[in-house]
């Protein structure tokens, strides 16, 4: 599934535990090898106990996420009030004024999108150029192996692509002609049926969510977070849905900021992705970019 035409610069997106522990200290007296001149009084009441340390703090846990049930009840009649690219809670630019840079590859699954730009993850492991990947459920059941040799590639990132690659509602908002989920129940299966097979991929869940066609409603959003998903989006559109040709990639490439998040795709090899972006990453370098994994900065 094609992910949105460029959308122009977004607006920017809006966001250690100690573990204290007290040691005790006992110390001991040797007695004096001559017997007093005078006996001393006894004392009239036990010496007090040693000190004895106290427990460290348990380590601070993340609260348990909701379950459907829960999420249905919570946002029962809740009616949003924004539907799109940049909705309050979705996260276009990273935090920094550094010349960073965050690449993020869709991999969408489905009948035209299960492919694997085999070229491109090779780019980015001969430079050395760290990613972010948004999977798929789809994706992830047609490539199995590959899908477990990219988490496996501390490279990269796994990130939470949806299941079955809808926009993100509460109302059934239909972003170019798919219809988006219907209501909170289906935003919960949305986010989750995927959480739980790359929490099983991985052994960690995911901490980034990007919908299908990239379009949210501001509840659904909300829903994500309480799930335990950042949203995800970008300020640059890398490839407008593998639909650009190589010139076209690396001029697009070319237009990020200190804190660009860039969106591409890695499941259309027949695509001028791969090309453009190897044509970029050295005249990027060259301007002093650098790169990084979403979770580096958000």
């Amino acid at each position: 599934m094609r992910s949105p035409a460029p959308p122009g610069t977004a607006s920017p997106g809006r966001r250690a535990f100690l573990l204290l522990g007290a040691a005790g200290l006992a110390t001991a007296c040797a007695p004096s090898s001559r017997a007093p001149r005078e006996r001393a009084p006894e004392p009239t009441s036990a010496p007090s106990a040693p000190p004895t340390s106290a427990p460290p703090d348990p380590p601070a846990t993340a609260p348990a996420a909701p379950t459907r049930e829960e999420v249905v009840a919570r946002y029962a009649g809740v009616a949003p009030t924004a539907f799109g690219l940049d909705v309050l809670g979705v996260v276009n630019r990273l935090p920094t004024q550094e010349r960073v840079v965050a690449l993020t590859f869709d991999a969408c699954g489905g009948a035209r999108g299960s492919g694997y730009d085999a070229a491109l993850i090779d780019t980015l492991r001969t430079t050395g150029t760290p990613a972010t990947l948004f999977l798929n459920q789809r994706w992830i059941l047609v490539h199995p192996d590959l899908a477990a040799e990219l988490a496996a590639d501390p490279l990269f990132e796994l990130a939470n692509h949806g299941t079955v690659h809808l926009p993100l509602s509460v109302r059934g908002a239909a972003a170019y002609g798919i219809t988006g989920t219907t209501d909170p129940g289906a935003v919960f299966d949305e986010i989750s049926g995927n959480r739980r097979t790359l929490t099983e991929l991985t052994g960690v869940a995911p901490r980034f969510f990007r919908s299908g066609t990239a379009h949210y409603d501001d509840v659904a959003v909300r829903i994500a977070g309480d799930i335990g998903e950042t949203v995800v989006n970008f300020d640059v559109n890398g490839d407008a849905g593998a639909t650009f040709g190589p010139r076209e990639v690396t001029a697009a490439l070319g237009s990020v900021s200190a804190g660009s998040i860039v969106i591409g795709h890695m499941n259309q090899p027949s695509g001028g992705t791969a090309a453009g972006v190897a044509a970029a990453l050295p005249r990027l370098t060259g301007d002093g970019f650098r790169f990084a994994r979403l979770s580096e900065h958000l």
